[in-house]
């Protein structure tokens, strides 16, 4: 007795894969600019604002590779190497051997543009 599974298919899947080459197509986001900006002016008001600098500091860029589309929001303000923002998220060590706890202000400020992409997203594959 052999423990091979042995299946038969008949027909062609092509309905199910234009519905699927469809719903790749709707997903494509066409606003995404405008989440990308979103997202800038959600973590500009979010950072904690001793200066100032690191809250006017944030841009975005998108990459387009390989059928996906990626936001990467970025800081520029750098202190001795040091990206000031993660320091603020994370937490850092001082000079003098003391240490200042971090501040989740990153996720909280973003959840609601990731929210609004999913909501879109999920619009454009109902619609396909």
């Amino acid at each position: 007795m052999s423990n091979l599974i042995h299946v038969k298919q008949r027909g062609k899947f092509r309905k199910a894969e234009i519905y699927f080459d469809k719903i790749l197509s709707a997903t494509k986001l066409r606003n995404i600019e405008k989440y990308a900006r979103q997202g800038v002016e959600a973590l500009e008001a979010a950072t904690p604002k001793r200066t100032g600098l690191t809250s006017r500091s944030w841009f975005y860029e998108i990459k387009r590779e390989d059928g996906k589309i990626t936001i990467e929001w970025l800081n520029r303000n750098l202190q001795n190497g040091y990206n000031v923002a993660l320091l603020i998220q994370y937490g850092h060590g001082t000079r003098d051997g003391h240490y200042v706890a971090g501040i989740d202000y990153i996720n909280p400020a973003l959840k609601p543009v990731f929210d609004a992409i999913a909501e879109n997203v999920w619009k454009e594959v109902k619609r396909a």
